[in-house]
């Protein structure tokens, strides 16, 4: 019988929301973790990186992420159906390497926008103990709703480093816009460190840590309006009605041409508003998003793969003012400007269920015609949840949509739905065989998440097929 998770206290959520990070301990009564670290260097040595399939070469590791602890720390920050990433990676750090430069990850190939509530995580795992002399993970506290930092060039950075160190056993779980890093290994010890990602699959309706209930604890800074607005997010708390009276001229001059944290400090106090600012809020994201469309690809450390730009200023206030908001948000979707209409896309999905009157409207623009567009319209018919099984027919037709991003996410918005999706099932087995692995994957996650006895019988099958045995390596083929 497997041991039940260990929760996380309001202390530790706390942590995690200002800090962007959090240490737990898999901590077992036999060396697994010895026995992990050497599996790794036979493969390593052996076989080279195996890439996304360190997981099936060594499954072993897969108890470090079941552990009680683990479990517990993934649950209450992404809610207790939350989903492996297919994407992972098993990094080494050999003696005498220099380290990298500060940057953020991008979103496994997809289009994701970055906010701050916390959708994707990592779980960075150390099989060895890891001292700051051995080129730990290092990261910037507190960062990770920057878009920008005083230098990407750790000589030049002014904000402040922490190395993630532990014993044999240390799992950081942190959020996936954390500014982070390799830094120099100068010990005479290799490190390696398996990096996980880990997302959620539904919206938060309550908290599923160890909640004591209360408001968040406030605090000194520019971005505890924030830090309030994910605490309440993730307790599944909604926005109250604001204040009633419209935001000061000084305030909409911040949340549209301020510096980086005037915006999102701005953002945040214009929300509290309430409906009063909706006039503004819309007329802002009209703007943001038109000129933004033509800087979404740019490649900088906090967007490498130029495909993750942070979501606009006036799209988080809208979506945090959430009920209100969905209406006039649902008109831009028939905006003539593209960039509009994929901006008040991801905002309605950013709103979750609340968002399930737009249901039909984003079912519409699953035909769009600029790929982006479809693709956050199905991720945010995803976000909705069972509420867009109206969208189905339209989802479905999606699963071969030229563009793999939208596939992807079509899948993952079935996988998100569920049992209604019934349907989608011929289809789903055919995209198994998709040219895109990470397409392939959501394709299986949904075909689980429909429950059903043929989707069951199907998936099996295909898994059987693409079984990987891990005792079988070019010494023992056979």
């Amino acid at each position: 019988m497997a041991a039940k998770p260990q929760l996380l206290s309001d202390a530790q959520m706390y942590q995690f929301i200002r800090e962007g990070y959090l240490n737990v301990q898999a901590d077992f009564p036999v060396p697994l973790n010895e026995d992990i670290y050497q599996r790794i260097e036979a493969v390593f040595e052996k076989e080279k990186n195996p890439g996304n399939n360190i997981l099936p070469r060594i499954p072993q590791i897969q108890q470090v992420y079941d552990h009680p602890a683990v479990q517990g720390a993934l649950t209450s920050i992404l809610g207790p159906d939350y989903l492996m990433n297919p994407h992972r990676h098993c990094h080494l750090n050999p003696p005498g390497s220099k380290g990298q430069n500060w940057h953020k990850d991008n979103y496994v190939f997809d289009e994701i926008l970055r906010q701050p509530r916390p959708r994707w995580v990592f779980a960075f795992y150390y099989p060895q103990e890891v001292t700051p002399d051995m080129g730990a993970t290092g990261i910037l506290p507190g960062r990770h709703y920057h878009h920008h930092i005083s230098s990407d060039n750790p000589a030049l950075t002014t904000e402040t480093e922490l190395p993630l160190c532990g014993p044999a056993g240390t799992v950081a779980i942190v959020h996936y816009d954390a500014w982070h890093r390799a830094t120099a290994n100068r010990s005479e010890r290799k490190r390696y460190m398996l990096k996980f990602v880990f997302e959620r699959l539904s919206e938060p309706q309550a908290a599923p840590w160890n909640h004591e209930g209360g408001f968040w604890p406030g605090g000194e800074g520019p971005l505890e309006g924030i830090h309030a607005e994910v605490w309440n997010w993730l307790r599944g708390v909604p926005s109250g009605p604001g204040s009633g009276r419209g935001p000061s001229p000084d305030l909409l001059e911040q949340l549209r041409g301020g510096e980086q944290l005037e915006r999102l400090r701005a953002a945040y106090q214009v929300a509290v508003c309430g409906e009063a600012a909706l006039p503004a809020l819309v007329q802002a994201l009209e703007a943001e998003a038109a000129a933004a469309a033509e800087h979404l690809w740019d490649k900088m450390p906090g967007n490498p793969r130029g495909s993750n730009p942070p979501a606009g200023a006036a799209g988080l206030a809208l979506a945090v003012l959430g009920r209100p908001a969905v209406a006039p948000l649902t008109g831009l979707l028939e905006h003539a400007h593209w960039g509009v209409r994929a901006m008040a896309a991801d905002t309605l999905g950013n709103m979750g269920p609340v968002a399930q009157t737009a249901v039909p409207e984003l079912a519409r623009l699953l035909a769009d015609e600029h790929p982006r567009v479809r693709r956050h319209a199905a991720e945010a018919l995803g976000r909705v949840g069972a509420a867009a099984a109206p969208a189905l027919p339209a989802l479905i037709g999606c699963i071969r949509d030229p563009d793999l991003r939208v596939r992807h996410n079509a899948c993952l918005a079935l996988a998100k739905i569920g049992q209604p999706a019934e349907a989608a099932i011929p289809l789903l087995l055919e995209t198994l065989e998709d040219e895109d692995r990470y397409v392939r994957y959501f394709a299986g996650v949904a075909l689980r998440r429909l429950a059903t006895p043929e989707s069951q019988r199907v998936l099996l099958d295909a898994l059987f097929t693409a079984r990987w045995c891990p005792v079988t390596n070019p010494e023992n083929m056979y």
